[in-house]
C-alpha cells in the first residue's frame, strides 16, 4: 500500500523534531534539538525534548533541563524575578513573577496553594524574621508592602517614598525595619510601623541599586547597584563606630529621648524629619506629589458629577490586588 502525506511542513526544524501538539484545530506547536519552540508563524528560542499544551487556555509547557511554562500569545516564558523561603514554616515558598503574580507554594504537595494578581509587578520580596505570616514585597510603582498572607486581598501598611522601580529590599533581623534599594539610585531604610520617613543613603557615584541585604548583627547594610559595586552602610548613620564608653552611651541615650519627647514639636519635627536628596531625586519626588494631587483632584470633581451610589472612593489598599486564581 503506498503512503501519502496530506501535508508537510519542509524544514520545520533543523535537526531531530522531539515534540509535537495541537493547540486548536488549526495551530501546531513543535519543538526540536535546534532550540526552536514553533507555534507555526510565532517562534521562541528553546532546547526542548517534551511539550504539551492545556486544553482551555493558551499556555503550554516545555521540558528540556527545566520545566517552562508558555503563553502561545507571547514569545518569551513567565519569568520568576525572586523566591523565598519561610523561615518558620520551611515548606512555604514564596515568588514574584514578571506576569504580575504572587505565589505561594507548598513544597510538600508540590502545588500553589494560593496566588494573586496585582496591579503592579513585584521585583523582590522578603519573609518576616519576627512575624511568620508576614511578607514584603518591592514594587514596580514606586511602593513597598507588608501583607499578612492570610489575607491576601489587601496589604497591610503601605510604604511610599521611592520615585522610582523599587528592586530589592530585606528585613532587619530584629524584624523592626528593613532596607529597600531602587532604580532612584537611593538606598532607604524604613521603620515597619511607619510609611514614610525613611532614612536615605545615596552617593554621586551610584548608579541604579538592585540588591539590598542587611547584616545578622543589623548595624550594617549592604548594597549592589549597577556600577559594579557594593556598599556597605552603617544601619543608623549617626551611630559611632568602636567602642563607646558608658558616658558616651548615656550621652547618646540622652539625646534620642529629647528628640523622641519634642518630635511633635513643629521646628524639633521639620528638622527630624528633613532629608537630603540628590537634585534628580529630589525634582523627580516634587513631580511626583504634583502628578498624585493633579489625579486626587481630578477623581474628586468626577464624584461631585456622578450620581451618589456610583461615586464612593476605592481606598488605595484595595487597589493593589486585582484578583485571586484558584
Amino acid at each position: 500500500m503506498e503512503r501519502t502525506h496530506l501535508g508537510r511542513l519542509p524544514q520545520a526544524h533543523k535537526g531531530k523534531v522531539t515534540g509535537l501538539c495541537f493547540t486548536d484545530e488549526s495551530r501546531l506547536l513543535s519543538c526540536g534539538v535546534d532550540r526552536n519552540v514553533k507555534l507555526w508563524k510565532i517562534g521562541s528560542m528553546y532546547s526542548g525534548s517534551s511539550i504539551d499544551h492545556q486544553r482551555s487556555s493558551s499556555l503550554f509547557a516545555t521540558a528540556s533541563t527545566l520545566v517552562q511554562v508558555w503563553d502561545e500569545t507571547k514569545s518569551v516564558t513567565f519569568r520568576v524575578h525572586s523566591v523565598r523561603f519561610n523561615q518558620s514554616e520551611t515548606s512555604i515558598l514564596a515568588s514574584v513573577g514578571s506576569d504580575r503574580t504572587f505565589t505561594l507554594y507548598d513544597i510538600r504537595t508540590g502545588k500553589a496553594e494560593r496566588r494573586v494578581v496585582m496591579q503592579m509587578r513585584a521585583n523582590a520580596l522578603s519573609w518576616s524574621p519576627t512575624f511568620p505570616t508576614g511578607i514584603l514585597l518591592a514594587s514596580e510603582d514606586h511602593n513597598l508592602y507588608t501583607f499578612d498572607i492570610r489575607h491576601l486581598d489587601s496589604p497591610s501598611l503601605i510604604y511610599k517614598g521611592h520615585v522610582a522601580a523599587v528592586m530589592s529590599c530585606d528585613w532587619s533581623p530584629t524584624g523592626t525595619e528593613f532596607v529597600s534599594g531602587g532604580w532612584d539610585r537611593t538606598v532607604r531604610i524604613w521603620q515597619t510601623e511607619q510609611g514614610f520617613a525613611p532614612e536615605v543613603y545615596h552617593t554621586k557615584q551610584m548608579q541604579r541599586v538592585s540588591s539590598t541585604i542587611f547584616t545578622n548583627d543589623a548595624r550594617f547594610v549592604l548594597s549592589g547597584s549597577d556600577d559594579g559595586n557594593v556598599r556597605i552602610w552603617k544601619g543608623k548613620a549617626s551611630e559611632k563606630l568602636g567602642i563607646v564608653t558608658a558616658r558616651e552611651r548615656a550621652a547618646i541615650e540622652y539625646k534620642s529621648s529629647l528628640v523622641e519627647r519634642w518630635k511633635m514639636d513643629k521646628e524639633v519635627g521639620k528638622v527630624v524629619r528633613k532629608r537630603h536628596l540628590p537634585k534628580p531625586v529630589y525634582a523627580a519626588h516634587k513631580l511626583k506629589n504634583t502628578m498624585l494631587d493633579s489625579r486626587r483632584v481630578k477623581e474628586e470633581r468626577k464624584r461631585k458629577h456622578t450620581r451618589a451610589s456610583e461615586s464612593k472612593p476605592k481606598a488605595e489598599r484595595k487597589k493593589v490586588v486585582l484578583v485571586e486564581q484558584s
